[in-house]
């Protein structure tokens, strides 16, 4: 396999890459987010740290998972349930914690490739539910043709949802993914957005929510 591994310390940088090199990987290194973001769709599994300099692990985790379903193996010094959490619900196959043994890499490695790959975010950028067109790339919704003015956080809402239409979203993974705390979950703020979302368009059956599990897409009625 071609591997995206994205770790910063070059001493562990230089062991992984020998260890998956002598296992007959490929391996393309890069100790930035940035350069994550760019090189992620071009690989076959990727390897993510979530100490970044440029950026936060788990931000670059987001932003390639809307974008591409490539394997992906949290490997990080983050030990607290919290940040696995995070790290699993912001798309990660598996989450590894330093220091570990090159042989449980790559034991979870062939079980992530085991397992398949996971469906693929909406490609067109464009999803359209009824008379209801979200349009992911310019973030503009239109009813019935007409123009719907939605604020940022009730667009990232809808989006987090229409990236997968058939996937039910959990309270706090939508809160950790649009706020970026999953603790809001004792608060309100979800369910206004959502109302807000209702509202605006006219369409309450466009987001459904399953009592104690979440959200999802639904129908323009």
């Amino acid at each position: 396999m071609r591997i995206l591994l994205v770790e910063d310390d070059d001493r562990l940088a230089s062991a992984l890459i020998t260890a998956l090199t002598r296992h007959g990987h490929g391996v393309v290194r890069t100790g930035m987010g940035v350069d994550a973001l760019r090189l992620a769709g071009g690989v076959d599994f990727v390897l993510l740290d979530l100490g970044l300099p440029d950026m936060d692990g788990l931000e670059a985790l987001r932003r390639v998972r809307r974008v591409s379903a490539v394997p992906i193996i949290v490997v990080t010094a983050r030990t607290q349930e919290r940040d696995v959490l995070r790290g699993l619900r912001s798309g990660a196959d598996d989450y590894l914690v330093k220091p570990f043994r090159t042989a449980e890499l790559m034991a979870r490695m062939e079980a992530v490739v085991r397992r398949g790959t996971r469906p693929m975010p909406a490609r067109d950028q464009v999803v359209t539910v009824g008379d209801v067109r979200i349009d992911l790339e310019t973030r503009k919704v239109t009813v019935a043709g007409l123009p719907v003015t939605l604020t940022r956080r009730e667009f990232d809402v809808l989006a987090l949802l229409a990236r997968e239409p058939g996937v039910v979203r959990g309270r706090e993974e939508i809160l950790d993914a649009v706020w970026g705390d999953p603790l809001l979950s004792a608060s309100r703020s979800l369910d206004v957005h959502v109302a807000g979302l209702r509202a605006k368009t006219g369409r309450p059956g466009l987001v459904v929510t399953l009592r104690g599990t979440g959200y999802r897409l639904g129908t323009a009625g």
